[in-house]
């Protein structure tokens, strides 16, 4: 049928609106704990320009120590500043889906809650470094020459997951999603609930906190939503979710961890620069935990996720590098993964 041509003369009704298709619209709402969600997201709701940015004295801090805690909210800004934009996308998929209201007025919660969280990561390197990108800045110490040519790798590998998160959206179904995305939630709530506890400066201890609440918060929607759905989830969505499991990990370690050099596309100093930075951070008193303890929340993490999915009876895929065994998944491709902090 041709686009011009009009059909309303020749029919009573119309035909049903192929899909996926945001329309027809409805408004219906079966899931209680997904209102009770959304009501706490609307308490909860905060600014983070109207943190206590008047007590950060940026001046007392070394041009080292700046462009090293500026790095790692870089670090930080390949997931959750690209989390505007992936959660946007998850959010028309569950119009298209025709789910609940109060499903996609969550996820459209979640979008807003990480467009705060990029916020945060813009003000504190804007301010540390005195500029508003860390790849355009003029580094002052041969620290930052490092930080940023780690920077740049970074951005570098995060473009390569975006484009293969703009493909995988459409092939997935929203079960899959959900457990990709509570993979990186229940990481997140892990680390930055840690880094409100050992932060010194009161403005980056308050966005912590208020991250943290954020991201629990994200996690009771995935969790609810699994709750409803995967007593019925199909054979092959469970197949291609310990995939994906695996993929989190690899993606994800990158911020929690140290990201593995078989799956990220990085410089052999990479890890070495990015572990001196480290150090010029925590000595100025930015809580970044260090190797063991960021296995040990890693760990703790995945199995409190492997703990959620073997009540669905979903095989979960090994990760040797903080020793949990699981089935082997081994044909990982950053182009393929959807996970997100």
């Amino acid at each position: 049928m041709s686009i011009k041509e009009k059909i309303a003369h020749s029919m009573e009704f119309p035909p049903p609106t192929p899909q996926p298709n945001v329309y027809p619209l409805s408004w219906e709402s079966h899931t209680q704990k997904m209102e009770e969600i959304w009501e706490a997201s609307q308490r909860e709701y905060w600014d983070p320009a109207k943190l206590p940015w008047d007590t950060f004295d940026v001046n007392s801090y070394s041009w080292e120590e700046r462009e090293a805690i500026a790095y790692w909210w870089t670090l930080l800004s390949v997931f959750d500043a690209s989390a505007p934009p992936v959660f946007a996308a998850a959010m028309i998929k569950t119009y298209e889906a025709h789910e609940e209201d109060a499903v996609r007025r969550c996820f459209f919660s979640v979008t807003r809650d990480e467009q705060n969280h990029e916020q945060l990561c813009g003000m504190a390197i804007t301010r540390l470094l005195d500029h508003p990108d860390p790849l355009t800045y003029e580094p002052k110490t041969e620290l930052g020459k490092a930080a940023q040519k780690n920077a740049k790798w970074l951005y570098y590998n995060g473009g390569r997951y975006w484009d293969g998160y703009k493909q995988a959206v459409p092939r997935y179904s929203l079960a899959v999603l959900f457990s990709s995305f509570l993979m990186g939630e229940i990481a997140a709530a892990t680390i930055f609930h840690q880094m409100a506890a050992g932060c010194k400066e009161p403005v980056f201890k308050k966005g912590f906190a208020s991250i943290g609440r954020d991201e629990g918060r994200h996690m009771a929607i995935c969790m609810t939503l699994m709750e409803r759905d995967y007593p019925k989830l199909p054979q092959e969505d469970r197949e291609v979710i310990t995939k994906q499991i695996r993929a989190g990990y690899l993606f994800l370690s990158a911020v929690l961890f140290e990201p593995p050099e078989d799956f990220w596309d990085l410089p052999s100093d990479f890890i070495s620069n990015q572990r001196k930075i480290e150090a010029v951070a925590r000595t100025a008193g930015f809580h970044i935990p260090d190797y063991d303890t960021k296995k040990q929340n890693w760990r703790e993490a995945i199995l409190n996720l492997k703990g959620v999915l073997d009540k669905f009876d979903i095989p979960f895929p090994a990760i040797p590098e903080v020793d949990i065994s699981g089935q082997e998944v081994n044909d990982v491709h950053m182009e393929d993964i959807i996970p997100v902090f």
